[in-house]
């Protein structure tokens, strides 16, 4: 009897398996904050200027307009659907740092958006009869990018 292998295959699946977790992470964060989808890899990946600029741009906006009264709910479409893209753009971006199959991450990040955006919307509501919806918010805001940002760390081209 010999004792198991552990070479290039289960190094393989390693990576493979830390890239959909990762995906999974960002998407949730994208269903919860939909700009965080493509800036978390946009902002992780040493890119230029202006790759980086709109990127934060889109998630500074996001971030103010949420809070505001006449936002529309993410529950209506395209709410959903666009954080469901965001997320699998991501995914994808993702994937092809850790030259891993881009649909099966895309995939996992999509799905995972449906948690960060009825998660997230069951929990401002709970949290705005409890206080200030501004308080949850920002709550949301700190696990979004937390999230975003362990999904990417480590992730540079």
């Amino acid at each position: 009897m010999s004792a198991p292998r552990h070479g290039h295959g289960s190094r393989h699946r390693a990576r493979t398996g830390s890239v959909l977790l990762r995906s999974a992470a960002l998407g949730v964060a994208a269903g919860s904050r939909a700009s965080l989808g493509v800036a978390g890899p946009a902002l992780s990946s040493g890119s230029s200027l202006l790759v980086r600029g709109p990127a934060l741009t889109g998630v500074i906006g996001e971030l103010t307009g949420d809070k505001l009264p006449g936002t529309p709910s993410r529950l209506l479409p395209p709410g959903p659907q666009s954080r469901a893209v965001a997320a699998a753009l991501g995914g994808a971006a993702l994937a092809r740092r850790g030259r891993r199959r881009v649909w099966s991450a895309a995939l996992v990040a999509a799905a995972a958006s449906t948690v960060g955006t009825f998660g997230g919307a069951a929990w401002r509501s709970w949290a705005g009869r409890r206080g200030p919806d501004w308080r949850g918010a920002l709550a949301e805001d700190a696990v979004a990018i937390t999230l975003a940002t362990l999904a990417c760390r480590g992730t540079r081209d």
